[in-house]
């Protein structure tokens, strides 16, 4: 006999980590992480940086994290050579973050390292990782990273001749000096509705009583 609505009791939303939170603390066991978080539903770990290769070599070839997304940095400064300053101090850093998935369940994972500003350098991907060749070649050439091992850490945008390191908070963008970054914008009014476009401007200022119709008629 099947009970009804009436006989059955409420069910209690479920408590503890979310699934979200549980694959991440799984994920960061299995690499020994320093840390993770779960940030905006991002899995964000946090490792080592002489654990850097093995945690991505482990999420590869043990967690099924074979599809390699993007890798990129972030130069963390309390001095930026044009705009604001940050309204916190912030840990002088360069931080590293790699992108990683699986294909069937759709699940992305961050890695990230820290990097000190001066003589920054971390093993390179490219022997696990095929596709972060590139992306290791535009860090070097934007944030001055050393990947060491990677096969041709040539510039890919800038001439040969180009000193500096534009993606550096230290480096002195001529737009940023121009405009200031990232641009102030110029708001225009709203558009006018459709009863404004039929309206006459000119029977709003025009005294009583006087014709708008042009004398020369």
């Amino acid at each position: 006999m099947t009970a009804s609505p009436s006989d059955t009791t409420a069910t209690e939303e479920p408590t503890g980590p979310s699934a979200l939170d549980s694959y991440a603390e799984s994920v960061a066991k299995s690499v020994g992480a320093l840390s993770w978080s779960t940030n905006f539903d991002t899995v964000k770990v946090l490792v080592a940086t002489d654990k850097w290769t093995s945690s991505l070599r482990t999420a590869k070839n043990e967690l099924g994290l074979i599809f390699f997304s993007f890798l990129s940095a972030i130069h963390w400064s309390n001095d930026v050579e044009v705009g604001d300053a940050p309204t916190e101090p912030v840990d002088e850093r360069l931080e590293v973050l790699a992108a990683v998935g699986d294909l069937i369940e759709g699940r992305l994972v961050h890695f990230s390292t820290s990097l000190p500003v001066n003589g920054a350098a971390l093993a390179t991907l490219t022997g696990i990782y095929g596709g972060a060749n590139w992306h290791e070649r535009e860090a070097a050439e934007m944030f001055a990273i050393d990947f060491i091992g990677h096969p041709n850490l040539e510039k890919l945008y800038l001439p040969s001749e180009f000193e500096g390191h534009p993606l550096r908070k230290s480096f002195p963008l001529l737009s940023r000096e121009v405009k200031p970054w990232p641009g102030k914008v110029d708001v225009e009014g709203m558009p006018e509705t459709d009863e404004d476009a039929t309206q006459d401007p000119a029977a709003e200022t025009m005294p009583s009583g006087v014709s708008t119709e042009n004398p020369g008629k």
